[in-house]
């Protein structure tokens, strides 16, 4: 059996332990842990004691702070007591500078101004040379902290607005629309390439009679529409009265562009060198 061999081992271990608590005793202890010194940091879980704090206010600059005491204990804004307000912010700046002396800095320099203001009330007032009374040595600090607080009050106003992303979202909707056939664009050579055919074909009846007519672009419009009323594709030269002379012709053709700029008829061409249609842009059900 193995058993009579325990008590040769013991004094060993003994032996090995006693070293170990000889340098325990020497070091020192970096925590305590529920009581009980910690001599060496774990290496499963270790949180450095910086690594958590909670802010329970929050200050943008020195300004803001100063004002935040100030608002706080409900302080005239325009008769600062120094002393006291000097010495809470002083206080805050103390605990400030033991976690980060960079951001300190900004702070001193605010608390320098604060008591070099406080020396100059102390200190008999200086008349002007026009016997005026001087100048409120506060002034210019109450001038400063009452442009902060109206830029921090529109801030505030302006951070209240809806902001699209944080306060609400643009709606989207899809509409899936019937997919309607649209005609090629009719190319402007083959419309002028129609007018001067119609123009030749009129040359052909045209009378030598000269007689002064009055025509308006209106009423022959009119005409346009009625000849496509009821017809969902009327040719282009079908809109157009060879008989009548040219003036009647021109009249027409001015009527029918009118018509398309206005989106009352379309000019439409199946494929190049096709016949040209027009029709109603509208056309009842």
């Amino acid at each position: 059996m193995d058993t009579p061999a325990l008590p040769e081992a013991l004094p060993s271990a003994q032996a090995a332990a006693e070293p170990a608590a000889q340098d325990v005793v020497d070091q020192v202890a970096v925590a305590r842990l529920y009581g009980e010194p910690l001599f060496r940091l774990p290496q499963d879980l270790y949180i450095p004691p910086d690594a958590l704090e909670v802010f329970l206010e929050a200050f943008e600059g020195p300004l803001d702070l100063l004002l935040y005491l100030i608002r706080k204990q409900n302080f005239n804004i325009l008769d600062i007591p120094l002393a006291d307000v000097t010495r809470q912010y002083l206080d805050y700046v103390e605990q400030l500078r033991r976690r980060n002396l960079e951001l300190a800095s900004e702070y001193l320099l605010m608390a320098a101004m604060l008591i070099e203001i406080k020396s100059r009330m102390l200190l008999p007032p200086k008349r002007s040379a026009d016997g005026s009374e001087p100048e409120d040595p506060r002034a210019e600090l109450v001038r400063r902290l009452i442009e902060y607080e109206q830029i921090k009050l529109a801030a505030a106003r302006l951070d209240a607005l809806p902001v699209m992303g944080r306060d609400f979202l643009r709606a989207q909707v899809y509409v899936e629309q019937a997919l309607a056939p649209r005609f090629p664009d009719v190319d402007p050579d083959d419309l002028r390439a129609a007018w001067a055919d119609i123009l030749k074909r009129a040359r052909l009846n045209q009378h030598h009679t000269i007689s002064r007519e009055q025509l308006s672009v209106r009423e022959f419009m009119t005409v346009v529409l009625r000849r496509l009323q009821g017809r969902r594709f009327v040719e282009f030269h079908e809109l157009f009265d060879v008989t009548r002379g040219s003036p009647v012709l021109v009249v027409t053709f001015i009527a029918m562009l009118e018509l398309a700029r206005e989106h009352l008829v379309e000019v439409t061409q199946a494929e190049a060198f096709a016949p040209i249609y027009v029709r109603l842009a509208y056309q009842p059900a």
